[in-house]
């Protein structure tokens, strides 16, 4: 073996762990410049409260509803049931065991405690983070849907399919989601709903409201992915797939469509990525997703170092699980 050659990769090797030592030597100045930073300004971290935001044991309290006596206690199947007696009317209540703070025969006032308990219930951050998952989930759904038809629109020889195809596409994609999450809640949602309430219908919930305003966001920049990716498909494979008997709409489903989605998963995973990030943007219409939720926290706890950090952890923790899934998606597909 040539001894320059074993030189050459040690000296390689050597300057691979120096580049990565001083990667980490930054992150540790970065931390500690922040940890002395907030020091300077008496800023006292509290991380051992933050555990409590994602799961918490709460105290249930059981309360009267009536005044009256409380008739009997039984217990059925693991639970105590309590029934109180009033003058006209009577109330039974259902509580686990042990939990019971009256005795029979006792007389109960309204609001009195008839049994107490701790159960262990999920914090405000996974709530959010919860909601954010279902928002940006449906969202992805309907925006591929959406995109794939704008997509196929945008190209089609129909005058009227391509013209509004890019009228759609252009005013997405020139104002912002900002603008469009307004327009969807305070004027498209005012007028549907008001319409809704005159013809005696249920209203619909702003969730609603931020989900469509997620969908035709992405909906128009899939369009143009879809329509990129069709493009770059040569001509010869629809002349081919014409030319064996197949009309325009079985050569696109089975033959360009195939190969154009394939081509269009990565920058498909960048924007479902970028949709995750942007539905923070649907705080601003009372919806507590992640981002709402960690301001609501912030507010009531003092905490913004802590909460804003675990934010965005929590958001790192999404995009960077969906990036992994989608890349695996793309070799199973490329493989195929």
């Amino acid at each position: 073996m040539n001894p320059d050659a074993n030189l050459l990769r040690f000296k390689k090797s050597r300057t691979y762990y120096l580049s990565a030592c001083a990667f980490f030597l930054i992150i540790v100045g970065v931390v500690l410049a922040l940890y002395y930073s907030a020091m300077s300004i008496d800023y006292v971290w509290r991380w051992y409260r933050i555990p409590q935001y994602f799961i918490y044991l709460d105290k249930v309290e059981i309360r009267a509803e009536i005044e009256g006596e409380v008739d009997s206690i039984t217990t059925k199947d693991a639970k105590v049931v309590i029934v109180v007696k009033g003058l006209d009317e009577s109330e039974s209540y259902s509580v686990p065991t042990g939990s019971v703070s009256v005795e029979e025969s006792d007389f109960i006032y309204f609001g009195d405690v008839l049994a107490q308990y701790e159960k262990w219930r999920v914090g405000i951050l996974i709530m959010g983070l919860w909601l954010t998952l279902k928002v940006s989930f449906v969202a992805i759904i309907f925006g591929i849907f959406i995109g794939l038809f704008a997509g196929l629109a945008r190209i089609s020889s129909n005058p009227a399919l391509k013209w509004s195809a890019i009228t759609y596409i252009e005013l997405i994609r020139g104002s912002p989601l900002l603008v469009q999450i307004f327009i969807w809640y305070f004027v498209l949602g005012t007028l549907i709903n008001n319409l809704l309430a005159k013809q005696g219908f249920w209203q619909i919930p702003p969730i609603w409201f931020g989900v469509a305003a997620l969908a035709s966001f992405s909906g128009a920049y899939v369009a143009e992915m879809v329509r990129a990716g069709i493009q770059s498909i040569h001509r010869g494979q629809t002349e081919a797939s014409r030319s064996l008997g197949m009309t325009y709409v079985q050569s696109m489903m089975h033959v360009i469509l195939p190969q154009a989605l394939r081509r269009i998963i990565p920058p498909l995973a960048g924007q479902f990525i970028s949709l995750i990030k942007d539905s923070s943007l649907l705080g601003i219409i009372a919806i507590r997703e992640l981002t709402k939720a960690t301001r609501e926290v912030v507010t009531t706890s003092l905490q913004p170092f802590e909460l804003w950090f675990v934010c965005a952890l929590l958001y790192l923790v999404l995009t960077f699980s969906l990036s992994m899934l989608l890349q695996y998606v793309e070799r199973r597909t490329l493989a195929q």
